[in-house]
């Protein structure tokens, strides 16, 4: 056994050093500022080339629930052509302060493209406005109203209702027009309503179409220098800001719109092999991290911590919550005070899930809610150290994940609602000697992903219009898979439903205060 621990702690140290040197290695000039648009301060990155940046410039806009630091391998691939590119975070997210709102971001995105101008820092004629997901569709719509040489629409999102795309899942009411000289790109993973929106958006343009395809780096392209789109195999939503290939479109047709010499090289994808390497060093360390803080609590966990309750009772049980709570949000939202774009939603379906489970299952959860403070208190710094080393590194090597002020005050009123449904699936699960193992994990994932059908049944049939638990879903599965892993570790370390339950929380509310917008 100490062996293997000795061998597990020098391939985590080895996955975090040669993952340190990965991310280390830039061979561009960046900085950051705090740009203060008309009533918007928005925190600022400025990435150029070593040697200097000419006249040209790009302005990138990050997608919503993302930030700046996440555009960093598409803003250095246009590095690469000697531009100077500007990278805000839109309000709410990232390091600048709230409130979001759709209108808002257009507003200041506008503003810091006129003060830019002003400042003479840009000439509007010799700039590319690019955008991702929500960026790409202020991006046109900035570019509607102040000429610039072009723009880069990256899986713009819908602008109309179509596709199953419904009123209340768009971001404008109004449909954002396509200027001249625009490159609209598509991932071939995405879901329908994301290419079908995004092609309608190409095909608006009646008088010069341009051309659209699919991508191919061998294939000799005459673009019409119009509109043109590009779908780009077996990339999906977000996969399209890590791919190659979103890279070398948007080079060539930067250089196109601005007389640049093509082809430039394409950045390095080395940090991002880095911020991998040292997530699996992190996981490495997190389960003997784990065991060393909690120590074993002996003890026979059947006498006060539940029963063994049949799957189908189960799948019935969570499926019928689900389906009312959801009904239920139609009406009243208690966490709207919350101000957190969507995470309101899904805090509040969390707490109110959480204690019909807790309701159905009473005996059981005063039982689990009966335990010393000493693996509980275990289990709440462990969560909270391993979410602090996570964030940092993400924060550090990828995307901006470490909690501003204004998200920590949150923090509390997200756990306690995250809690109640955590400590549900704990009681429902029952103790560790009933159900271990792979068994265990692969009852709790079938159980969270009925949950998450039913979210992303209501957002299509019950128009409730939260997009983000649909094309964020990826993420959340990941998450899932880790938290359950974690809380199952913690259950059987310290015998404690509560225990495993408040890591199972710590993790949740972090992570996902991490990623919705403050609003």
């Amino acid at each position: 056994m100490k062996n293997r621990d000795g061998l597990r702690a020098v391939a985590a140290i080895t996955l975090l050093l040669t993952s340190f040197l990965l991310t280390r290695t830039s061979s561009y000039r960046e900085k950051t500022v705090i740009a203060a648009a008309g009533g918007c301060s928005m925190e600022m990155d400025i990435v150029e080339p070593a040697s200097g940046a000419g006249q040209d410039s790009v302005v990138l806009f990050h997608g919503l629930s993302a930030n700046k630091k996440i555009m960093s391998y598409l803003a250095r691939g246009f590095a690469e052509q000697g531009l100077r590119v500007f990278v805000p975070d839109f309000p709410g997210h990232g390091r600048t302060p709230g409130p979001f709102t759709p209108a808002r971001v257009e507003e200041c995105a506008e503003s810091l493209l006129r003060g830019l101008s002003a400042r003479g820092t840009i000439d509007p004629q010799r700039t590319v406005l690019a955008g991702h997901s929500m960026g790409a569709v202020i991006a046109l719509r900035v570019a509607a109203r102040v000429r610039v040489a072009g723009v880069i629409a990256i899986s713009p999102a819908p602008t109309r209702p179509a596709h199953g795309v419904s009123p209340e899942m768009l971001l404008f009411q109004d449909a954002a027009p396509l200027p001249a000289n625009a490159l609209v790109l598509s991932g071939g993973l995405e879901p329908e309503s994301m290419r079908g929106s995004a092609k309608d958006l190409w095909t608006s343009r009646m008088d010069s179409p341009g051309k659209a395809g699919i991508f191919d780096a061998a294939a000799t392209r005459e673009d019409s220098g119009i509109a043109n789109y590009y779908v780009i195999p077996r990339a999906t939503h977000v996969s399209l800001l890590f791919t190659p290939a979103t890279v070398a479109l948007s080079q060539e047709w930067t250089a196109r719109l601005l007389h640049l010499a093509n082809p430039a090289r394409l950045p390095s994808l080395l940090g991002l092999m880095g911020c991998f390497l040292g997530l699996a060093g992190l996981l490495l360390l997190a389960g003997r991290f784990l065991r060393e803080v909690l120590g074993k609590r002996r003890m026979d966990e059947s006498t006060a911590a539940g029963r063994h309750i049949l799957f189908l009772r189960l799948f019935l049980e969570i499926i019928s919550v689900s389906l009312l709570v959801v009904l239920l949000l139609r009406f009243w939202l208690p966490l709207r005070f919350l101000h957190v774009f969507e995470g309101d939603y899904l805090a509040s379906f969390f707490l109110l899930a959480g204690i019909l489970l807790l309701l159905l299952h009473y005996r059981e959860a005063r039982a689990a809610l009966a335990v010393k403070a000493a693996p509980l208190l275990g289990a709440v710094f462990s969560g909270l150290i391993i979410f602090l080393l996570t964030t940092g590194w993400i924060d550090l090597t990828a995307t901006e994940s470490w909690l501003s002020a204004s998200r920590w005050l949150r923090f509390p009123v997200v756990f306690i609602a995250v809690f109640a449904f955590c400590l549900a699936m704990e009681v429902v699960l029952g103790p560790i000697a009933v159900r271990s193992g792979w068994r265990r994990l692969t009852m709790a994932l079938a159980l969270l992903l009925v949950v998450w059908l039913v979210l992303v049944g209501g957002v299509f049939y019950l128009h409730t219009g939260e997009i983000l638990l649909g094309l964020l879903a990826p993420y959340f599965a990941l998450l899932f898979v880790f938290q359950r892993m974690g809380s199952d570790l913690v259950r059987r370390e310290t015998c404690s439903a509560a225990a495993a339950g408040a890591f199972g929380a710590i993790l949740w509310a972090g992570f996902c205060l991490a990623l919705f917008p403050v609003s």
